[in-house]
């Protein structure tokens, strides 16, 4: 492996360690649904061309090398990671979390291997702590005990005609909703696995006195059909153990038709959820790599912290739908209709007692 400059990795960043491709048949997704998945994230550049080295770093750099493969047309959660050449090595650059960057490296490998080339020169170094606070501490709202809604498809959770405040990487816009101010924020980045949890922690200090989280899960039962079922949930088991927050929700969004109450299991990358994963995890309902990180942190803060996901896909069992075909006009509008039921669900809560 040929190793690329020092000065593209951040200081106080961690060693560089080379990452292997998954084991492709072992994994709950098919071969060919994993790899149309892989292809929607990885680099053009990639894709394009081979590489002496391809390391993974936590950088959010827009002045980089975009992806033509990014998403336009959408107000947040478009942005991917960007790259940095250096003559025939290159620096892949992720927003720093070592989640992210961690699954970014195994997307890349694993692709590597599934097109027939060697995926040898591939490798991440996991971000310093300093450098990911660092980056999410760049958000800066006013916030007085609000509930703070964030994640996905906030443009149809917001109000019809909602003005948004642009701040370096995110986007924001308040309201009040049955007599309470309700705050609205979305990024333009992926706020993956960790991230998550550093942005609640974030949000506690500007004084968030609750966070939503909005978003998509994995089932883990055969029989949840993807696009067809809200999740939510108060407990979460991350690295063996059972966590548990104060829920938004409580009891009101499970009592709700069509949600389903579960336990989560948080995973860092969809590419570790292979068979035997899921064996370990039957007895569980859900999996994301970003509930466990925020309700942990709510907890840590003192605040409280309720997810209601569209489940999106499902790893015991192969519907039609999954991660790898989410674009596509049928998924769209049945998921239309289940962010309306979660605009009614949050609003209905509110309605009960305050946040």
């Amino acid at each position: 492996m040929s190793p690329l400059p020092d000065q593209l990795f951040a200081d106080g960043a961690g060693a560089v360690v080379p990452v292997s491709p998954i084991e492709v048949d072992g994994h709950t997704m098919s071969p060919d649904r994993l790899l149309r998945y892989l292809r929607i994230k990885v680099h053009h550049l990639i894709q394009e061309q081979p590489w002496d080295s391809i390391h993974v770093v936590g950088d959010y750099d827009r002045l980089a090398v975009i992806s033509r493969y990014e998403k336009h047309g959408k107000l947040f959660n478009w942005e991917r990671p960007t790259v940095e050449v250096r003559g025939r090595d290159l620096a892949v650059k992720a927003f720093p979390g070592a989640d992210y960057v961690h699954h970014y490296g195994l997307i890349i490998s694993t692709y590597l291997a599934m097109t027939g080339r060697s995926a040898d020169n591939v490798a991440y170094q996991l971000p310093d702590p300093v450098l990911c606070r660092a980056a999410v501490e760049q958000l800066d709202l006013a916030l007085d005990g609000d509930l703070v809604i964030v994640g996905w498809a906030l443009e149809h959770l917001a109000p019809t005609g909602a003005v948004w405040t642009h701040g370096p990487g995110y986007a924001w816009h308040a309201a009040r909703l049955h007599g309470q101010r309700v705050v609205y924020l979305g990024f333009r980045h992926s706020i993956w696995g960790d991230v998550a949890g550093w942005v609640v922690g974030r949000l506690a200090e500007l004084g968030a006195r609750a966070v939503v989280y909005v978003g998509k899960v994995g089932a883990l039962t055969a029989q949840t059909e993807p696009n067809a079922m809200l999740a939510t949930g108060g407990e979460s088991l991350i690295d063996g153990s059972l966590i548990a927050w104060n829920d938004f929700f409580g009891g009101f969004a499970a009592a709700q038709p069509g949600v389903q109450r579960g336990v989560h299991v948080t995973s860092p990358s969809i590419l570790l959820e292979n068979r035997d994963w899921l064996a370990r995890h039957a007895e569980h309902a859900f999996v994301d790599p970003e509930i466990g990180p925020m309700g942990a942190a709510a907890c840590r803060a003192g605040i409280s912290f309720g997810y209601l996901h569209v489940v999106s896909n499902n790893l015991a069992h192969h519907y039609a739908a999954d991660l790898s075909n989410e674009r596509h006009r049928d998924v769209v509008q049945r998921r239309t209709v289940l962010v309306g039921r979660i605009r009614d669900i949050i609003a209905g809560r509110l309605a009960v007692r305050p946040n």
